[in-house]
């Protein structure tokens, strides 16, 4: 029996009737995993993540339980900014997630196109403004985003503003990481602190902002140590999980639990076997419900991915002792932010240094920016002697997934793969 979608089945009988006792029913069900993160783990996944799923569940549903303490963002926003006045980022993206591990996502999407949202808009953005619109997530305290890399979040953050009333605040990125462009965007960072004075009624603290960067620098150093070792040694994850790491790369980057699993990850590796299975380099996002692929992926002694792109868009140290300066330069040096070029660029640097047996991109159904420059990236990747797997699909609505389909090419990507090894035998 799916546990998960016999849980959103009963929360699914509420949402038109009362959407208030669907809203309690996702926070307790949410609860409920991260009660059986902590007592009822599988074995085999290694302790930094289970630390690392606990929290990702954890604190979103004690953020969504305190909307007093909930800010809805996009990966990209400022979020040191935000924990400086005590709230938690959710990413549109990852409660979009979450909605469709209870499997209610045809629902929301399905009512966010009858209420005139084009069917073409992101299904992570389709889902989440149908549960907003139903009510069955609460408003949070402010809404943060960036214009940058894509093109749904603006629109959609001022359709929240408008039907919830929700304040939010836009920053606008400039196509081109330029000292002035660095400029703009400061001044934006102190307009939003001003608005963040104003909503909670607290004063921006300079000095723990510049903890908060010193823990993100060391976060970020302990992650890529652990990515060198990972090269050598096997640790087995799961889509979800991989999937998870954005909590600690980004959501909640600069708080002391990311610190914590990422030093017991780098830490924890060294104790795993040698590396046997194929190591996937992986694009984009990962659709962690996609059945095939988790049958290959998940705990898989075969294949595994190693690493990603949207976990290392930027890895410079920064200054803390020119905070806002710092954010301001990691948002426009974004490898995510301006010309596909740049990309294209940063990702053949993380391959030539992490050594991957494969690449995979994954073209997420409604993502422009993926799709658009898959090509450029395919090329790159063959230039460097790689074999490199493009999947199209869907990583939030299972409809829009054909597993057949998905299977079969991933079975004859894990079949070339088997040919490198027979001829590097030869």
């Amino acid at each position: 029996m799916n546990i998960a979608k016999t849980y959103g089945n009963i929360v699914r009988r509420y949402i038109d009737t009362d959407p208030e006792k669907a809203k309690k029913l996702i926070i307790r069900g949410l609860y409920l995993e991260s009660f059986r993160i902590r007592h009822f783990y599988d074995k085999r996944i290694p302790q930094a993540y289970k630390h690392l799923n606990y929290y990702g569940i954890r604190l979103v549903a004690d953020a969504l339980k305190k909307p007093e303490t909930l800010a809805w963002t996009n990966i990209f926003a400022p979020v040191e900014i935000l924990q400086n006045f005590g709230l938690t980022s959710v990413s549109m993206e990852c409660l979009s997630s979450y909605l469709s591990g209870f499997w209610l996502e045809d629902a929301f999407i399905d009512r966010a196109e009858t209420e005139a949202i084009a069917q073409t808009l992101c299904s992570y953005h389709k889902n989440f403004i149908g549960a907003a619109d139903a009510g069955v997530i609460p408003k949070p305290a402010v809404g943060v985003t960036t214009s940058m890399v894509c093109d749904g979040n603006v629109q959609s953050f001022r359709y929240l503003h408008e039907q919830m009333g929700i304040p939010v605040y836009i920053i606008d990125v400039p196509y081109e990481d330029t000292p002035e462009a660095v400029q703009y965007v400061r001044e934006q960072l102190q307009e939003l602190i001003a608005m963040l004075e104003d909503i909670t009624g607290r004063r921006f603290d300079e000095a723990a902002l510049k903890a908060a960067l010193d823990r993100e620098n060391k976060t970020k150093q302990y992650y890529l140590e652990y990515l060198d070792k990972r090269q050598h040694h096997e640790y087995p994850n799961t889509l979800t999980l991989i999937l998870f790491q954005l909590f600690a790369t980004h959501l909640d980057i600069g708080m002391q639990w990311p610190l914590d699993v990422f030093r017991e990850m780098s830490e924890e590796v060294e104790r795993y076997p040698a590396a046997k299975g194929k190591r996937l380099f992986w694009i984009h996002l990962e659709p962690y419900a996609q059945e095939s692929l988790r049958a290959y992926l998940n705990l898989g002694d075969e294949v595994s991915i190693s690493a990603g792109d949207f976990d290392l868009d930027y890895v410079k140290p920064l200054d803390i002792d020119h905070p806002l300066d710092a954010l301001a330069a990691k948002i426009t040096g974004n490898i995510y932010n301006g010309d596909f070029s740049r990309k294209v660029d940063a990702v053949r640097e993380m391959i030539k240094r992490y050594k991957p047996d494969g690449v995979v991109e994954f073209c997420h159904w409604g993502c422009a920016q993926s799709s658009g420059g898959v090509m450029l990236m395919k090329q790159m990747v063959a230039d460097l002697g790689l074999p490199m797997l493009i999947l199209d699909g869907d990583a939030v609505d299972r409809r829009n997934s054909p597993d057949g389909q998905i299977r079969t090419r991933f079975e004859a990507f894990m079949e070339v793969l088997r040919q490198e090894d027979a001829k590097g035998g030869a």
